[in-house]
C-alpha cells in the first residue's frame, strides 16, 4: 500500500531504442508499483547486453518477461492471466518463447509457478537480476531456473537503467532498497528483503547524464526515501556499528536532496515514497531551500486512529502526524500533500473510521490513493488478524473516504486561480491535441492551449479555471528555469 499504483500504466509492454546487432526479442510488461517499471529498466539494461532488443508483439518474442507486483490481490490476478495468455502463445504460435516471472510475486511464490503449476521456466526476484544472463543458459539447456536470494548489498547503483516507455522529460531514479518497516499489512519487507541505500556519488552521475539527455525532472524513489542513509554500503540496521568516520560523514535523504539540487539547478525534483514516523525537519527546511524541489510530499498515513495504527505497526502516531503536517505547512505553505488511506483494516470500528475522517478533514489533501483492506499473504496481518469486517462496511467506509477527498480535491485545486504557476510540459492533453498537458510543482495536472511552446520547456502558466483533479490556464511566457 506504500508505493502509488498508476492504474493507466498497468501492463504496457516496454519498449527502447533498438541496438545494432541485436537480434533477439525480448517482451516485458510490468505491474504494480513505480519501482517495478523502474526496474523493468534495470531488467532491459541488463539483457541489451545479451543480445536482445525490446518488442511490443508477444508472439514474436523469445523472451517474455512479466514483472510483478504482491501489494494488492488485484494485480496478482491480473499476473495470473497474463501467464495464462503467454502460455497460450507458447502453445499455439511461439513454441521456442521463454517465459519469466520477475518481481515481488516471483518471490514470494517461486514454488508454485515452476513445480506446481509449470506455467514459467524462469522465476528471478528483484535482488537477482544481474544474474539473468546465468538464468537464461540454464533455461537455453532446457532447465528451470530460479534466484530469489535477497541481498544485503544490490543497489543496482552500476546499472544505467535503459528509460523505457519515456516521455524524454521525466524519470525516475531509485536510491534505496528493500524496507525495514514491517508495517503489518503489507508484503514489501518479505519480498524486497532489508533495507539499504545506494552510494550518493552513482545518484548524482545518473542524475547528471540525465540532464545532458535532456530530462528535465527527476523523482527519487524508495519503498522509504525518507529512511536514506549512506555511510559506505551495508543495511541501515547496521548503522550503529559504523566507525566515527562513517557516522561524522554519513549522507541522510535530506543531505542526498541538497546534493541533487545543488548538481542540477534547472532540473526539478520530486520524491517518493514517504513514510511518517521516518519524515525529519531536516527534509522540510531542505525542500523550503531550494526552489527546483517541488512543493509536494506524498505522505501515506493508511489510519487516522491511534489503535488501527498500533495493528497497523505504524510507528507513529495521529497527533505526531498532525506535528509533521504543521511543520509542513509553516515552512511550505503550499506545498501539495497526498495520501494512501485504507478502509476496514482487520477490528476497525466505527469511531476509528470517523477517525480517519476527521484527520482527512484536518489535512485536506491535494489527491490520494485509497483502497479497501485486502489481506495479502505472508503479511503479519494475514497470519495473526482476522479479515473481520464485511465486504459491504468496507466498501462504504472507502466510498466515504473517496467522497471527501474529492471534495478536498476540489478545495485544492480552487486554491490556485489565479496564480501564475511553473509547469513543465510533458505531453500533449489525452483530450485536446492543441492543448500541452505538464504539473505544477504540487504535482496537479495543468493543461494549457499549445501556441509556440515544446514538450521540455518549462512554462509560466495562468491558472483560470478548474476540476478536482485538473487545472485549465493559459501560458503567460517561459519560466526562469527554462
Amino acid at each position: 500500500m506504500e508505493k502509488i499504483i498508476d492504474e493507466n500504466k498497468q501492463g504496457k509492454a516496454l519498449v527502447l531504442e533498438q541496438t545494432r546487432g541485436n537480434n533477439k526479442k525480448l517482451f516485458i510488461e510490468s505491474y504494480g508499483c513505480q519501482m517495478n517499471f523502474s526496474d523493468s529498466e534495470i531488467v532491459a539494461s541488463i539483457l541489451a547486453k545479451q543480445g536482445f532488443n525490446t518488442t511490443q508483439n508477444m508472439e514474436e518474442a523469445d523472451l517474455v518477461l512479466v514483472n510483478t507486483c504482491s501489494i494488492r490481490d488485484k494485480a496478482e490476478q491480473t499476473v495470473r492471466k497474463r501467464l495464462k495468455k503467454y502460455n497460450a502463445v507458447k502453445q499455439e504460435v511461439n513454441p521456442a518463447m521463454k517465459v519469466g516471472v520477475l518481481g515481488c510475486m516471483a518471490e514470494r511464490l517461486k514454488t508454485k509457478f515452476l513445480e506446481e503449476e509449470k506455467i514459467v521456466d524462469l522465476v528471478v526476484g528483484p535482488d537477482a537480476y544481474k544474474d539473468l544472463p546465468n538464468l537464461l543458459a540454464e533455461v537455453d539447456e532446457g532447465r528451470e531456473a530460479i534466484n530469489v536470494i535477497l541481498s544485503k548489498e544490490e543497489t543496482y547503483g552500476d546499472i544505467a537503467p535503459v528509460r523505457l516507455n519515456s516521455n524524454g522529460v521525466t524519470a525516475f531514479v531509485s536510491i534505496t532498497r528493500g524496507c525495514d518497516n514491517m508495517c503489518t499489512f503489507c508484503v514489501v519487507p518479505f519480498t524486497r528483503g532489508r533495507e539499504r541505500s545506494r552510494d550518493p556519488q552513482s545518484i548524482i552521475e545518473e542524475v547528471n547524464d540525465l540532464w545532458s539527455k535532456g530530462y528535465r525532472e527527476v523523482t527519487l524513489l524508495g519503498q522509504n526515501v525518507d529512511s536514506y542513509l549512506w555511510y559506505g554500503g551495508g543495511l541501515k540496521k547496521d548503522f550503529t556499528k559504523a566507525s566515527e568516520l562513517q557516522k561524522a560523514t554519513a549522507v541522510n535523504f535530506a543531505g542526498l536532496l541538497d546534493l541533487c539540487a545543488k548538481a542540477q539547478p534547472k532540473m526539478r525534483f520530486r520524491f517518493s515514497t514517504s513514510n511518517p514516523q521516518d519524515f525529519t525537519l531536516d527534509v522540510i527546511e531542505t525542500m523550503a531551500k531550494h526552489r527546483n524541489i517541488c512543493n509536494y510530499i506524498h505522505l501515506p498515513v493508511q489510519s487516522g486512529s491511534n489503535r488501527i495504527l498500533k495493528a497497523m505497526n505504524r510507528l507513529h502516531t495521529r497527533e505526531e502526524y498532525f506535528e509533521l503536517i504543521d511543520n509542513i505547512k509553516r515552512l511550505i505553505p503550499d506545498c501539495g500533500i497526498s495520501q494512501d488511506m485504507i478502509a476496514g483494516f482487520p477490528t476497525e470500528t466505527e469511531e476509528d473510521h470517523q477517525d480517519t475522517l476527521s484527520l482527512m478533514e484536518y489535512v485536506k489533501y491535494d489527491f490520494g490513493f485509497m483502497f479497501a483492506y485486502s489481506e495479502r499473504p505472508g503479511t503479519l496481518a494475514e497470519r495473526k488478524m482476522e479479515d473481520d469486517i464485511p465486504e459491504a462496511v468496507k466498501k462504504r467506509r472507502l466510498t466515504e473516504i473517496i467522497e471527501l477527498q474529492q471534495k478536498h480535491s476540489l478545495y485544492r485545486t480552487q486554491q490556485h486561480l489565479g496564480k501564475v504557476e511553473e509547469v513543465l510540459i510533458e505531453k500533449a492533453s489525452k483530450r485536446s491535441d492543441a492543448h500541452w498537458s505538464g504539473r505544477n510543482s504540487q504535482n496537479t495536472v495543468v493543461v494549457f492551449p499549445k501556441e509556440h511552446y515544446k514538450v521540455g520547456e518549462f512554462v509560466n502558466v495562468k491558472i483560470l479555471d478548474c476540476t478536482s483533479a485538473t487545472l485549465l490556464g493559459e501560458a503567460v511566457g517561459y519560466s526562469i528555469n527554462n
